[in-house]
């Protein structure tokens, strides 16, 4: 038989004590909620989520539409790399000339869609008398990208008055001419929206008579 006074004895727990601890373990736990209310609450949460995405895929719409939708005004100039095939000018006291060159017409798309335009024709003038004239032909100027159009030029002094002041500036050693050009076409985004845009060149072009090369240009 097994000695019962030799083995340990533990207090009892008053039955009070059970059940306040069990008490305590039910409000920690935090009260039940019935089923329809878990699920207006995934339903509230989900719907919060949803508005969040919304308003967030408005504002990158915004942010495409104001920023790479927008059509931005090219930039076209006359490129300074000029070079002469012919150039015969007349003395001071008997003003002519008579020039043949190449020039590169810039056109500068800073959009984001390429730019489309037609054929035109650049005029080039002297003191507001127009001394030649070159078509510009068809192109496409791509995406953020400049395209350089190679165009060869004839301007003569056949057309002026005697009251110009070529033969002082042909003294000087300079003639300076002015061109201009308007180019009226589209910018496509996307591939399919399409935003009218038109652009204008207009550049005054100093040349060393001396030297047979271009001292400045101005765009």
């Amino acid at each position: 038989m097994v000695d019962r006074a030799n083995q340990p004895v533990y207090p009892s727990v008053p039955a009070d004590r059970q059940f306040r601890g069990s008490d305590e373990n039910i409000e920690d736990s935090g009260p039940l909620l019935p089923d329809h209310v878990l699920r207006r609450k995934k339903r509230i949460k989900l719907a919060i989520y949803i508005s969040a995405f919304v308003v967030f895929e408005i504002m990158i719409i915004l942010v495409f539409a104001l920023v790479v939708m927008k059509a931005r005004t090219l930039k076209v100039m006359l490129g300074t790399n000029v070079t002469f095939q012919n150039f015969e000018t007349g003395t001071q006291a008997r003003p002519s000339f008579d020039l043949s060159f190449t020039a590169q017409v810039q056109v500068k798309n800073t959009n984001f869609g390429p730019y489309k335009f037609d054929s035109t024709n650049a005029t080039f003038m002297y003191q507001g008398v127009t001394v030649g004239q070159v078509t510009i032909p068809k192109h496409t100027a791509g995406m953020r990208s400049t395209k350089k159009v190679t165009v060869t030029v004839n301007v003569n002094s056949n057309a002026l008055p005697s009251t110009t002041k070529l033969g002082s500036e042909l003294g000087a050693g300079v003639l300076t001419l002015n061109s201009h050009a308007k180019f009226k076409e589209k910018v496509v985004f996307v591939f399919l929206m399409k935003k009218k845009k038109s652009a204008e060149m207009n550049c005054t072009m100093t040349v060393d008579s001396s030297t047979k090369a271009v001292k400045s240009m101005i765009c």
